[in-house]
């Protein structure tokens, strides 16, 4: 298996990735949306504030990820980690969270220092990611499910509570998603 970042050329096959697989999971109309937010967060996001992530096996992607920049009123550097994407037919064999560990180690590279994410905390924390409390870092739309509001650090610094509201990209910043 082949880790790399994401390059603008390989966007439709990324795409048809994410609709793909999240109509087998959760049916064809949220196939449709993720397939469009993902298409939306590429055309719309400065490359500076987006780095995706992917996986290739004997050349087909076989899973990505996207980072955006997230503005915390603490002035860190920091992203959010959606979305999460592993074809159907490689799924639970830890693909996903090797790809989240090349993406981590990539924003250390870069001197990042929080990641947050919002997703299910039994997949997540096998990555290092932690429930956070909105009083402590609130997320930039209502959530429906707040035990998924999930962060860590890549400083090794304990994350502390910050006063005021965060801001995600634009394609991110759809209350539908969250």
């Amino acid at each position: 298996m082949k880790f790399s970042l994401f390059s603008d050329s390989e966007s439709q096959k990324v795409i048809d990735l994410f609709g793909s697989v999240f109509s087998a999971s959760e049916g064809e109309a949220e196939g449709q949306v993720i397939s469009n937010f993902v298409s939306n967060l590429i055309a719309t996001t400065k490359p500076q504030d987006l780095i995706g992530c992917i996986a290739e096996e004997n050349e087909i992607i076989i899973g990505c990820i996207f980072f955006s920049r997230f503005k915390v009123p603490s002035g860190q550097v920091a992203f959010i980690l959606s979305p999460v994407a592993v074809s159907t037919d490689v799924q639970g064999k830890g693909v996903g969270q090797k790809l989240i560990q090349y993406g981590l180690d990539h924003l250390r590279s870069l001197n990042v220092s929080l990641i947050f994410t919002y997703g299910d905390p039994r997949f997540y924390s096998k990555t290092g990611f932690e429930n956070i409390r909105e009083d402590i870092v609130k997320a930039p739309c209502l959530l429906s499910q707040p035990i998924g509001w999930l962060a860590q650090s890549l400083d090794g610094k304990k994350i502390h509570a910050m006063d005021g509201p965060t801001q995600c990209v634009k394609a991110l910043h759809d209350p539908s998603l969250w």
